[in-house]
């Protein structure tokens, strides 16, 4: 019996904690541009995430950010880079002076911000023309999603309306 209450007890503690970790509110949430801006520039790459996470959901409103956000495409964190590029190209081709460092990072070493910068490209529409021999080269890239990203990048950089 005392067994079972120890479970029961068990079972209560971690529905109440992951309760309480629901009510939280992420770091981004009800921010400003201007404050998510701030967030870039943090020596935090967990915060440098969420700012650039939270000005992707703000879309072309977040084009004052393009130049943090470029320079956060060079972070030594993945998470950040990649957020960076999720968020440029939801500015989209008001991010066209991000083209030739987004280019560079159709190099980068992990695959989720490979394809990310090939989603953002895309985004950008045909101010990114000049990412079109850079996307060629990720058919040959061995995971299928960022293959993928790349041709959808093209035909929207050479088609727009698609």
């Amino acid at each position: 019996m005392a067994a079972r209450l120890n479970v029961f007890a068990g079972a209560c503690l971690m529905i109440a904690a992951l309760g309480s970790g629901c009510a939280r509110k992420p770091a981004y949430e009800g921010k400003s541009i201007g404050d998510l801006e701030k967030m870039l520039h943090s020596s935090d790459p967990a915060v440098q995430t969420q700012g650039a996470f939270g000005l992707s959901q703000r879309g072309p409103e977040a084009k004052s950010a393009v130049p943090a956000l470029t320079e956060l495409l060079k972070s030594a964190d993945a998470l950040v880079r990649q957020n960076a590029a999720l968020a440029l190209g939801a500015v989209g081709p008001d991010a066209r002076s991000a083209v030739p460092e987004l280019i560079s990072t159709l190099g980068d070493s992990e695959w989720a911000v490979r394809r990310q910068a090939a989603l953002a490209l895309g985004q950008i529409g045909p101010a990114a023309a000049d990412a079109v021999p850079g996307l060629q080269k990720l058919q040959n890239d061995p995971n299928n999603l960022v293959r993928k990203a790349g041709a959808e990048a093209i035909a929207k950089i050479k088609s727009p309306s698609k």
